[in-house]
């Protein structure tokens, strides 16, 4: 199924699949924010490493499955795969956009 996705969101997503932290870092303006497993993760250096270290320990994918617009964010569902209990799980990936980038992600 294909989801009608903002143009950095799409990009995120395409840049997950092909386990590339450094297009996935181009997502996000310098100083975006990514929330996820209880940690904040500040600025795109950083946001690069949290996707490697992910990538690394977790040898994930996701696929997204469905989106929608609320309240002045993204939402999409993500499938997520990999080496974790309980795989495969059904994530929200809660975007904030600026300016044709990320500014903000919360993985819930």
């Amino acid at each position: 199924m294909s989801i009608a996705l903002p143009e950095p969101v799409a990009a995120y997503f395409a840049a997950e699949k092909r386990a590339d932290v450094d297009a996935l870092a181009r997502c996000f303006v310098d100083d975006a924010i990514v929330r996820d497993e209880g940690r904040t993760i500040e600025g795109v250096a950083a946001i690069k490493q949290w996707n490697a270290a992910a990538r690394e320990k977790y040898h994930h994918t996701v696929e997204p499955i469905d989106a929608a617009d609320r309240d002045g964010k993204t939402v999409v569902i993500g499938k997520v795969s990999g080496d974790f209990p309980n795989s495969p799980v059904q994530l929200q990936h809660i975007f904030g956009l600026e300016g044709g980038k990320i500014v903000s992600l919360e993985i819930r």
